[in-house]
């Protein structure tokens, strides 16, 4: 592949943090997408960094934005819109699935949405949490995989992970909140969610079919340092760690 070095600023956030802050779903956000305009381009960009998600800003005041993951373009996804409405601080987004509402609520950004915007997804019920915790990753099968047990019905509280289960791309989304949407609309109550290695998600339904969901966010590193991406073409997609796109940065 021919490479030319390509330099963009970055936002790094965890996204459905616990609440002591620790763990969360990594999230780029690209705030200047001048130099990825088009979709091969934002799609090398996805692949390069790994994230389950990759958010570009094409308008900041009317909150339009485009998300990609490693190998597809996203009308919609919950963890990146989560964090862009924190970060850009607005109450409206808009990607190619429709408006989305947003609001903040005290350590949580809530965003509104409708279930028939997430790509069909395996819902599976395991009978606990322990059995969760003891599945391989990916676990055996094809198609995206949300797995989950009630730790506690009663209140609502549920142990969950997400195997999105193809070729070169993330083995576990740490955090989703498009498969949360799915279960929330799927069960019709509201949920309390750990997932992956410790991230929370908050849910609630709401009328006309749609459901919130909430979670914490924390920024990462700001956009203050050029990170370098190979291209034109896109590059096989790996899973960053953050400290590893840190590094990357300096």
């Amino acid at each position: 592949m021919n490479e030319r070095d390509v330099r963009h600023v970055l936002d790094v956030l965890n996204v459905f943090c616990a609440p002591d802050g620790s763990h969360g779903n990594p999230l780029g956000v690209v705030r200047d997408p001048r130099a990825y305009r088009d979709p091969a381009s934002r799609q090398a960009v996805a692949d390069e960094l790994g994230y389950s998600e990759t958010l570009f800003v094409d308008d900041p005041e009317r909150g339009v934005v485009d998300i990609y993951t490693p190998g597809a373009r996203l009308p919609f996804a919950g963890h990146p819109l989560v964090g862009a409405a924190w970060l850009l601080d607005l109450e409206e987004l808009n990607p190619p699935a429709g408006t989305v509402w947003a609001r903040g609520d005290g350590e949580f950004t809530w965003i509104t949405a409708r279930a028939e915007w997430v790509a069909p997804r395996l819902l599976r019920q395991f009978a606990g949490p322990a059995e969760i915790d003891a599945l391989p990753a990916p676990p055996p099968g094809e198609g995206w995989l949300y797995a989950w047990a009630w730790e506690d019905e009663a209140a609502g509280r549920v142990r969950a992970r997400g195997f999105p289960r193809r070729p070169g791309g993330v083995v576990e989304d740490e955090a989703t909140g498009g498969a949360a949407l799915l279960l929330t609309d799927l069960l019709g109550r509201a949920l309390n969610i750990t997932q992956g290695r410790g991230s929370q998600i908050l849910t609630a339904p709401g009328p006309d079919g749609t459901v919130e969901i909430g979670g914490r966010v924390r920024l990462v590193t700001p956009a203050s340092a050029p990170v370098r991406i190979a291209g034109p073409a896109p590059v096989p997609a790996r899973r960053l760690s953050v400290a590893q796109a840190l590094e990357r940065m300096t």
